[in-house]
């Protein structure tokens, strides 16, 4: 490529200067990541607006990057792909008398006193399970005797529940789906938290009379679910809608060809988008309101003075959040950012969603997640914008955030693994001074590596991270304004998920991996028990592969699948089990259930048995590891037995036999 052809470029178009590396910088323009209360409904239309102009670019410029050669004066590289091809995101109180059990599991939330909804609940001896368009209320104890005792047709399809103080809430899609949909996002390794793209039903049943359950409130979301906390009998719901499109917008130019030249395709490039930019001025924005009908109080949101936004476009959807109390006769709240959504984090007192970017001038940096802070409080009832601010990266989960002595934790990844310029940082932001500061880091962890699981505790953190090997860093968080890292334990595999086992231990769940020099194949269902006593040095105590290539679990990438019962040391693990087969193949099914084990710092795992849950169709040896299943979803432990909840049944196991199934109540229709 000549100077002459590299002026001309820059003259031409402005898409060119997303990607040259060879011309000079221009300087950052000062913009802000930070929402601020839109006006009125034009404002809303024009922030739209702006965001197709931001989303057609982006497009365009990825387009132009890979169309272009990939040299400039023939030496340097025209781009530099730093994010590694970092994925864009996808478009797109019970009744139970005395008699009850003495102990019992529960929902495995990531925060105390903060639940988060599932597609099961346990109290006083009675299991509230939401599947096949129902909700149903199964008497559990004695589980000799646990049989259905209520049923309340749902419309929709049945998603997760909360309970509270006799009153189940059930959220539903409105929308058509495949047999055994399972379309949330709980592990963003290779999925978006968009949600289904149906609207949303909530539906609050009372639930005092286990016999004759009354549903007495409903509400309609225009938004697909995201994500959902309750602290108390307030529940704050998160779901997202997709804006108006502006149609009829082009992303390849006609005149261009794999035989053009460079110039002509930087020069119809730049034609294309002066034609878009024209086509979104002129398009009329058929402006569509999220909205929540009540029908304990008609209408709410609808209104665009109730929106917020930013001047750096966070793509073209709403997320919104619903608030209400579930024991309440009907005080509800709405609110609604121009945004896309993210992963959601709850703590007690505030809902974060994490977004993710793509370039922003704001930053310099070539991905980006802004954080968006809204406090949460049930007096008076309402979730309230409270700042943003902006990390490098993506953010896994829920798990990469935690808000300790009122400061946010965020890990996230830069690029994905294999890439060189691929890293991790660990961020920490403080509200202040109308925003979301970061007042500490430590960047350029693990070069050419990504996050595969996060877990905060106290003033620790714990990062996974893997490319052939599984380095767990260990953080000391204990002064916001100068973390660290106080050690790194490198062992073969990875974890996917890691649990707080007591203080000083963590059980973590994962994949085994075999090196193979520049890249390691996924080989069984890896157990681990970490001793992270001396946070200087920590241990690998325990370890354990179940089965080979091909094995899953669901609780590999859905924490609320892995349930770890303290009083009894117990473990269980939905569990597809394959043997057999040399990588790339796949082995043989060998199992398909609930796996259960005892589980302690001291001794590691032991085998108490296994549920057997024979597979349907869908299930087998060939799932992919980011997007782990099992036939089994939930289990529910309740003094020395075992629920195991799939699809279709619900079976009753005692712990010191769990081979003989003492009930099995089916639940699929």
């Amino acid at each position: 490529m000549t100077r002459r052809f590299v002026a001309q470029a820059i003259v031409a178009g402005s898409l060119l200067g997303a990607i040259v590396g060879c011309t000079e910088e221009e300087p950052t323009r000062e913009v802000s990541f930070e929402l601020t209360r839109l006006g009125s409904c034009d404002d809303v239309r024009e922030r739209i607006r702006a965001q197709a102009i931001a989303e057609m670019e982006r497009r365009l410029t990825e387009r132009l990057k890979n169309a272009l050669p990939s040299t400039c004066y023939d030496e340097a590289p025209v781009f530099d792909d730093a994010d590694g091809g970092a994925q864009s995101p996808s478009p797109g109180a019970g009744g139970g008398g005395g008699g009850g059990p003495v102990e019992s599991s529960g929902t495995n939330n990531q925060v105390a006193g903060v639940d988060e909804a599932d597609l099961v609940k346990n109290q006083d001896g009675y299991l509230y399970i939401v599947n096949a368009g129902k909700l149903r209320i199964i008497d559990a104890w004695p589980p000799e005797q646990a049989h259905v005792v209520s049923e309340v047709p749902i419309e929709g399809q049945v998603r997760k529940l909360f309970l509270h103080e006799g009153r189940a809430l059930v959220y539903s899609s409105l929308g058509a789906a495949a047999p055994d949909d399972r379309s949330e996002c709980t592990y963003g390794y290779s999925c978006s938290f968009v949600g289904d793209g149906h609207p949303t039903k909530v539906t609050v049943v009372d639930v005092r009379a286990i016999a004759n359950p009354q549903v007495i409130r409903e509400i309609k979301l225009s938004g697909s679910l995201i994500a959902a906390r309750r602290v108390g009998s307030s529940v704050h719901t998160v779901v997202a809608d997709l804006a108006p499109a502006v149609a009829d917008l082009d992303y390849w130019p006609d005149d261009v060809d794999s035989c053009s030249t460079a110039l002509h395709k930087v020069l119809a490039f730049e034609r294309l988008r002066e034609r878009n930019l024209a086509r979104i001025a002129q398009s009329p924005i058929d402006l569509f309101v999220p909205t929540a009908t009540d029908s304990a109080g008609g209408e709410l949101g609808g209104r665009c003075d109730q929106f917020y936004g930013a001047e750096i476009g966070d793509g073209a959807a709403f997320t919104s959040v619903l608030s209400l109390d579930i024991t309440g006769p009907g005080d509800a709240s709405f609110t609604s950012i121009v945004s896309r959504p993210g992963a959601v984090y709850g703590s007690q007192d505030a809902l974060y969603v994490a977004v993710p970017r793509d370039y922003t001038e704001a930053s310099n940096e070539n991905e980006t997640s802004a954080i968006h802070k809204f406090a949460v409080a049930g007096d008076p009832l309402g979730a309230e914008y409270r700042g943003s601010g902006l990390v490098k990266g993506h953010v896994l989960n829920q798990f990469a955030m935690d808000e300790h002595e009122g400061a946010l934790r965020v890990a996230s990844t830069s690029g994905h693994a294999f890439d060189p310029n691929a890293h991790s940082t660990v961020t920490v932001l403080r509200e202040q001074n109308g925003g979301l500061e970061q007042v500490g880091a430590v960047d350029h962890l693990a070069p050419g590596e990504d996050i595969r699981s996060v877990r905060f505790a106290g003033d620790r953190g714990f990062v996974v991270t893997f490319k052939k090997t599984d380095p767990l860093y260990v953080f000391d968080l204990a002064t916001p304004e100068a973390p660290r890292v106080l050690s790194e334990l490198k062992i073969p595999g990875f974890s996917t998920y890691m649990h707080m086992l007591d203080d000083t231990h963590l059980l973590a769940i994962g994949y085994d991996a075999d090196d193979q020099g520049s890249f390691a194949w996924f080989t069984g269902v890896l157990l681990q028990i970490f001793d992270v006593a001396d946070p200087t040095a920590p241990r690998l105590a325990h370890r354990l592969v179940i089965g080979a290539r091909g094995s899953s679990s669901e609780a590999l990438t859905n924490h609320l699948a892995f349930t770890y019962f303290a009083p009894r040391q117990a473990l269980a693990l939905p569990m597809t089990i394959c043997e057999g087969g040399t990588p790339p193949s796949y082995g043989e099914m060998t199992f398909s259930g609930l796996l259960v084990y005892r589980a302690t710092a001291d001794a590691g795992f032991s085998e108490l048995g296994r549920v057997t849950h024979p597979p349907t169709d869908g299930f087998g040896c060939s799932n992919w590891w980011s997007d782990a299943r099992s036939q089994v979803r939930r289990s529910v432990f309740m003094d020395d037995y075992v629920f195991s909840i799939s699809g279709s049944v619900v079976k009753a196991n005692a712990l010191g036999d769990l081979a003989t199934d003492l009930v099995t109540i089916p639940i699929a229709n």
